[in-house]
């Protein structure tokens, strides 16, 4: 009796693929809400509403300031390891069924990066956790990460060849903000979404949208590192803030930066819409 019990409590828990869905759903929601805040704030900064811009890593330091600020960066940290785990589930066992051509392997490629890229920033956002309730301007935020980034610079300045590597990593930092904004032009979104096709359309639009500004957001910060590299100093290294507010303050630097913060915006609510409309392919092996 005790064991049949157990197999009917076993057979109540929803299946792997499910709980894969779930977490993958889950996932879209938080990068939704960190690329929505980031633009929101960007836009802010624009308008000389708060005084600079920030990046995804600034949106939860945002966030730890508001009201109960623990509890929503535990669920925002949650969230986001939960994509993190979507995109292994991609790049490993090709959840998404790209293949092993060599387009198939570039795809999955660039969602291990991502998943790299978003596992840093959840390991940021529980970092917040210890910050919560201390007097931290946005603007110290932000000369903190621009210290943390020229510090791991001249580690690598300091390496054989240093410059030619460092310069390397703001070429690969270009290519990826190049490629942000070739997907937007080519990518076919709506494929990827089970959702009405009157409801798709405008969702495409926020797709490409979104991602030429997050690839166009990439590009300053791309060059800081290329010269940093170029000239051997690793004090020209800054963050995606700093490089935001360095093109801010250039000729019609607030328009652009506002376009950009608008871009970004659109960015999250396209993740969002992938939240509740993307198709779900749990790999193979989970079945």
């Amino acid at each position: 009796m005790p064991a049949f019990a157990a197999l009917r409590r076993h057979r109540r828990l929803p299946k792997p693929s499910t709980l894969v869905e779930w977490a993958a759903r889950v996932g879209y929601g938080a990068r939704g809400f960190v690329y929505l805040s980031a633009g929101l704030l960007t836009l802010l900064a624009a308008t000389d509403r708060i005084g600079d811009a920030v990046g995804t890593g600034g949106a939860a330091g945002w966030l730890a300031e508001q009201p109960f600020g623990r509890l929503w960066l535990v669920l925002l940290g949650v969230g986001l390891w939960a994509f993190v785990g979507w995109r292994a589930l991609q790049a490993v066992f090709d959840a998404d069924h790209e293949g092993a051509d060599l387009k198939g392997w570039a795809t999955r490629a660039g969602q291990a990066l991502s998943g790299v890229f978003y596992g840093v920033l959840a390991a940021g956002v529980f970092e917040y956790l210890d910050e919560v309730g201390e007097a931290a301007s946005a603007a110290a935020d932000q000369a903190e990460s621009v210290a943390e980034n020229q510090e791991k610079a001249a580690m690598l300045l300091g390496l054989p060849f240093g410059g030619a590597l460092l310069a390397t990593a703001g070429l690969a930092i270009l290519a990826v903000g190049i490629g942000n904004i070739v997907r937007a032009f080519r990518d076919d979104f709506d494929g990827a979404l089970a959702c009405p096709e009157s409801f798709c359309r405008p969702a495409t639009i926020l797709a490409r949208t979104g991602y030429a500004a997050r690839g166009f957001a990439y590009l300053p910060l791309g060059v800081f590192v290329i010269l940093a590299g170029l000239h051997a100093r690793a004090g020209e290294v800054t963050s995606t803030a700093g490089a935001l507010d360095a093109l801010e303050a250039q000729p019609g630097g607030s328009w652009i930066l506002g376009l950009t913060a608008a871009g970004l915006m659109a960015f999250g609510a396209f993740a969002f819409v992938e939240a509740r409309w993307r198709r779900i392919r749990a790999p193979r092996e989970l079945d």
